[in-house]
């Protein structure tokens, strides 16, 4: 068992968990302005997104090795399928425990949070976690998985930006405003441009095994349509700011060159060498999200 815990964990592809965490952490960031959280909520909201990260990335590593879309030209990192390290069986085990403890969290959540199950908010909750049960595994994986149809930025955006944002808001302070979801949308966009970073990265052994928006316009258009989504991303956060002005929250400004820096990346590189851009962005969003949310903390 012991052998297998480093496969695992490189699997679990832990450098993209602060992406999950950002939306999450700007939600209850931006209700802690108005309302207390226990920190039982927190610490669950916290958990809950992670496991289903995690979710994600393991069902993806499947479907791609079941597809045939991880090989040895793969450019971005080997994962443990691909190795030898892990067996699909492994793989599935340890995704049907993450999927239970997802559930388990997600509830518990929710239940801390609304002190029962039964009401019209927490049944709306549990709905939303198990379509993000859902939406995790089946982005690469199972039968006509929408990941491969050229539908994975849509999902992205509900899910990583929204229902991340807006559900961790929602969670502490039992209602929703509507510049949260400028702020959700954001966060969306940003992430979207993760995912479209990977698939510029990964278009030439892309190309025979699934369907994604750079395969669909291209280079360059995939590029600018980059450049679109960082620049939609802060259009949506400048709105933001501007519905609650505070000078201390445009401290996020510090973040703006880092973007650029990440931009300049995706224009000047391909293949391997574009695998430093995806960390750069996840990073950068993830600081934006802890430092707008510090501001309406304090």
């Amino acid at each position: 068992m012991s052998e297998k815990l480093m496969p695992m964990l490189r699997s679990m592809r832990l450098r993209t968990l602060p992406l999950s965490l950002a939306g999450v952490i700007l939600g209850l960031g931006l209700a802690a302005r108005y309302h207390t959280t226990p920190i039982a909520v927190i610490v669950t909201t916290l958990l809950t997104a992670t496991l289903l990260q995690i979710l994600s990335n393991l069902s993806n590593e499947l479907g791609d090795y079941l597809s045939g879309t991880d090989t040895d030209e793969r450019t971005g990192p080997a994962y443990s399928l691909q190795a030898g390290t892990l067996s699909p069986a492994d793989l599935r085990t340890t995704i049907a425990v993450t999927a239970v403890l997802c559930c388990l969290s997600g509830t518990a959540m929710i239940w801390l949070s609304f002190g029962t199950l039964l009401c019209t908010e927490a049944v709306v909750l549990l709905m939303l976690g198990a379509a993000a049960v859902w939406a995790a595994i089946r982005y690469t994986l199972g039968r006509n998985p929408y990941g491969y149809r050229g539908f994975g930025d849509l999902f992205v955006f509900l899910f990583f930006g929204l229902a991340s944002v807006g559900g961790a808001y929602f969670v502490a302070a039992h209602c929703i405003i509507w510049p949260v979801l400028l702020a959700a949308a954001a966060i969306g966009l940003f992430s979207i441009g993760v995912l479209n970073t990977n698939n510029i990265r990964d278009m030439e052994t892309d190309a025979g095994t699934r369907v994604t928006i750079p395969l669909k316009i291209g280079l360059r258009n995939a590029r600018i349509y980059q450049t679109a989504l960082i620049g939609g991303g802060w259009v949506f956060l400048v709105l933001f700011l501007l519905c609650d002005f505070d000078w201390w929250h445009w401290l996020v400004l510090v973040t703006l060159p880092l973007y650029a820096l990440h931009l300049r990346g995706v224009w000047r590189y391909t293949g391997r060498q574009l695998d430093k851009m995806l960390p750069l962005l996840v990073m950068t969003t993830f600081l934006l999200s802890c430092i707008l949310s510090l501001t309406y903390i304090i």
